[in-house]
């Protein structure tokens, strides 16, 4: 696989406690996401976060693994409903972190048991590289794969 570099682009304005910002894709996949303190950590009120944009690159980074070793297993997914949920603690002396990240996986796939679609999860997550940055910054991992 090729050296694969993505960027954004940040705007803040004010400070932390009444301030407010945007994210916007490098590439143009989305522009101007809101994002606040009170967003962060009260109601979303339809904005993101940090966390929120963290979640959607774990559950798309396994997907895509999954989807890779089904595959290659000869049981190439229908469908994967994938659902990722990032959770910030605060943690003694270290202030907040990210304490966990739970994905969830359902499966309609032909011809796979549970063992298999168990063991295909498992080399999903070994192989995606978020999967692989949580655990080395000591964040637990929670997964659950099912067939439909």
């Amino acid at each position: 696989m090729p050296r694969i570099e993505r960027s954004a682009r940040l705007v803040w304005e004010g400070n932390v406690a009444r301030g407010a910002g945007t994210i916007t894709a490098g590439t143009g996949a989305f522009a101007g996401l809101g994002y606040s303190l009170p967003t962060r950590i009260g109601q979303p009120e339809g904005k993101t976060s940090p966390e929120e944009l963290l979640a959607a690159a774990h559950g798309g980074c396994i997907t895509m693994s999954l989807a890779s070793e089904l595959t290659q297993a000869g049981t190439p997914p229908g469908n994967l409903h994938v659902s990722c949920r990032i959770v910030m603690d605060e943690v003694e002396g270290r202030g907040h972190q990210v304490v966990a990240s739970y994905v969830d996986a359902i499966a309609e796939v032909d011809g796979l048991d549970d063992d298999a679609l168990r063991a295909a999860f498992e080399k999903a997550d070994e192989g995606c590289p978020f999967s692989q940055l949580l655990r080395a910054a000591g964040v637990e991992l929670h997964l659950s794969a099912r067939r439909a």
